[in-house]
């Protein structure tokens, strides 16, 4: 079949899970061609160079501008206007070149509206795989929601607008909230193959991935405590006290992740997916203005899987290194899973789309139904 996929390329989370739907589709012998932005551009360049079976698309996507720890709207919205009529002319040009000579069987879409619209103008279904869809499709708790209706009502709103009337919509997430609408299904985290090589190995060191906090401000909360810290996503290079700043490094990043005795990052999904498969206890920090994230660490923390705290203070890391031990407890009975249960997923919906069937109400896979039956008896 020829597949458009289409990536969203604010944060590389999304290429990463989307590179695990794509390699199995290769496996299988599709055609894929690839839109994409940002970083993530460059990353699935890089990955698939010289590959027969895969055309990599450059686009202009949205981006979204952080000042401290939170989403600067107001900027981020002046920024992303202004390049509006460069971004423009570079998506038109990108379409009048997709649709030359190709014509997708079925779309993929990772959050991203370009390929969506591209399958809603050509009558194409689309199947969206990604995390945020649980905001919209999904009976949230009260108490995720608590102190944050406003920023819950414009994500939800936002969420819904971005790809309504998907062929199929998979939800990926770590905790499981009840679906609330037809055509949907809840997977696993989706895990790089690196991840899921990982073996645990529990050390004394504390991981912390952090982009949006100061040094100094980080530096200052850091050397108050006696663990060694080893810290990502500054950019930076080099050694303070019990503090070490490390260079980007996919390889060195999941050997000191899977080797951390805790970790500190943002609320973001895919390296919280990551650390509750490994059984490395949290403490999140969602960006404000976020409630996708906010989401996230609500629910590690009830689920006890680590905590969440609005910023990054002395209090809040030493309340969530005295609840280590408790975590790691919380852990241990997660019910870990591969990726067999999504590619199955995506193998029956490629099925009943190459079969001309209407969108299937609720899939049926042998791995599907396994996975009910486990969690109704834990339950």
């Amino acid at each position: 079949m020829k597949i458009l996929y289409g990536v969203v390329g604010a944060g590389m989370g999304h290429a990463t899970r989307s590179r695990v739907i794509v390699d199995h589709l290769l496996a299988q012998g599709h055609y894929l061609r690839i839109v994409v932005s940002g970083r993530a551009c460059r990353f699935f360049q890089n990955l698939y160079a010289g590959s027969p079976n895969v055309e990599i698309q450059p686009i202009e996507g949205l981006f979204m501008v952080f000042e401290d720890d939170s989403l600067a709207l107001g900027t981020s919205i002046r920024q992303n206007l202004a390049a509006a009529p460069r971004s423009l002319h570079k998506n038109l040009a990108a379409y009048r070149k997709l649709v030359h000579g190709f014509e997708a069987d079925v779309v993929f879409s990772d959050f991203e509206s370009w390929s969506y619209l591209y399958g809603l103008l050509h009558g194409v279904p689309v199947i969206s795989i990604d995390n945020m869809q649980a905001i919209a499709r999904c009976r949230l708790d009260p108490e995720q929601i608590s102190g944050q209706a406003l920023s819950y009502r414009l994500a939800r709103a936002a969420v819904k607008l971005k790809l309504p009337g998907a062929y199929y919509y998979l939800i990926s997430s770590f905790f499981r909230p009840a679906v609330r609408k037809a055509r949907t299904a809840i997977v696993p985290p989706i895990l790089r193959p690196e991840i899921l090589a990982a073996k645990r190995e529990r050390g004394e060191h504390v991981l912390v991935y952090q982009s949006g906090i100061r040094r100094g401000t980080l530096q200052r909360v850091l050397s108050g405590f006696p663990q060694e810290f080893r810290v990502y996503g500054l950019g930076e290079h080099g050694k303070i006290g019990n503090v070490e700043y490390r260079g980007f490094s996919e390889k060195g990043f999941v050997d000191d992740l899977r080797t951390a005795r805790a970790a500190v990052a943002t609320g973001g999904y895919s390296l919280m997916g990551e650390c509750v498969h490994l059984g490395v206890p949290l403490l999140a920090l969602p960006i404000h203005g976020q409630f996708e994230q906010v989401l996230n660490a609500r629910n590690l923390e009830k689920l006890g899987y680590g905590a969440c705290a609005d910023s990054l203070s002395s209090e809040a890391l030493a309340g969530f290194l005295q609840q280590i031990p408790r975590c790691e407890r919380a852990l241990l009975n997660y019910r870990r899973a591969d990726n067999q249960l999504l590619l199955a997923c995506v193998d029956e919906l490629l099925h009943s789309v190459e079969c001309g069937r209407p969108a299937p109400v609720c899939l049926r896979t042998k791995a599907l139904r396994r996975l009910r039956k486990k969690l109704a008896l834990a339950a």
